[in-house]
């Protein structure tokens, strides 16, 4: 039996800042062999308003909203078309390319969701779509998925120029296994991807090495052992992977940004959950940090 296809679900809004979301992934050679399916909630107007027709005076009223409706629909699907054939030049095949457009129901972040349950194995969105304010770092309907999003990984498409180099931040928790299995998965088959493991440790204290160990951690390298053994598991070439101990820094998320930033690592992966679990965050500190922090960074947050 033939392995089932992996699906992504690659939400757009319409703007310029979708499209580059969408190139990304027509340039990243691990969505080669999913099923994309480009997906739109648009904004109609609400059924009670075409009440009013009933209403002499609002018959022109209305008659020019559906007009409108109308055109923005038939506009839609022309952006959609051509999203769509841009994945067609990047080289995807016709009939691993869909395009779904549906009316704006329980609101555009909860309908992504909903969509994202029906088989998805990640979600692509963007940081921001519409909303280009300068100091927002993530918009709105990402932010809530990220916060929402809990069952299948969150990816973000960054402004870096792709490479095939992946920095994989890893801790022992449950949460980065799953990340560096996720990227085993999906990587693994391919050539010429390098992935680099990067352990942090805020202050290098013994307090932290033994914080460490009550999480059941004894040293750093049963931490990169279990994760290059995945790797290499899914068909990684020991060669193209490499492990890094950073200790002594303020900010684990700040370590971890920098050093993609001066390695020219154009992809970070981090688990939802590191070792924390306080249940009030609704993401791990360090990932939530990760998210804010590389602004120009594509992320892949894996659940």
């Amino acid at each position: 039996m033939a392995p089932r296809q992996k699906r992504l679900l690659l939400a757009v809004d319409g703007s310029d800042r979708a499209l580059q979301t969408v190139r990304y992934a027509g340039e990243e050679e691990a969505f080669k062999g999913m099923k994309i399916v480009l997906f739109h909630v648009f904004n109609s107007i609400p059924d009670a308003y075409y009440d009013l027709e009933k209403e002499p005076k609002s018959v022109k009223v209305v008659r020019h909203v559906r007009s409108w409706e109308a055109e923005q629909k038939k506009n839609m699907r022309k952006y959609m078309e051509g999203a769509r054939q841009m994945l067609l030049d990047a080289g995807h095949a016709p009939t691993a390319v869909d395009i779904k457009i549906q009316n704006r129901k329980k609101g555009v972040a909860r309908d992504i969701i909903i969509e994202a349950r029906k088989g998805y194995d990640a979600v692509l969105v963007r940081r921001r779509g519409f909303t280009s304010l300068k100091n927002v770092t993530v918009g709105s309907v990402t932010n809530k998925l990220l916060e929402k999003l809990t069952f299948i990984p969150v990816l973000i498409a960054g402004r870096k120029p792709i490479n095939k180099k992946v920095l994989v931040a890893v801790d022992g928790s449950p949460g980065a296994t799953k990340a560096v299995q996720f990227v085993a998965d999906l990587l693994g088959p391919l050539d010429g991807y390098q992935v680099r493991l990067v352990h942090v440790i805020r202050g290098g204290s013994k307090s932290d090495v033994a914080t460490m160990e009550d999480n059941g951690i004894a040293e750093t390298r049963s931490v990169f052992d279990e994760a290059v053994n995945i790797l290499t598991a899914a068909g990684f070439d020991l060669k193209n992977i490499s492990t890094k101990t950073i200790t002594g820094v303020i900010s684990r998320a700040g370590a971890i940004v920098n050093m993609a930033e001066k390695g020219g690592w154009s992809t970070i992966v981090v688990g939802r959950r590191g070792l924390s679990s306080i249940s009030d965050f609704f993401m791990g500190r360090v990932s939530n940090k990760v998210v804010h922090a590389g602004r120009k960074d594509t992320l892949w947050v894996v659940t």
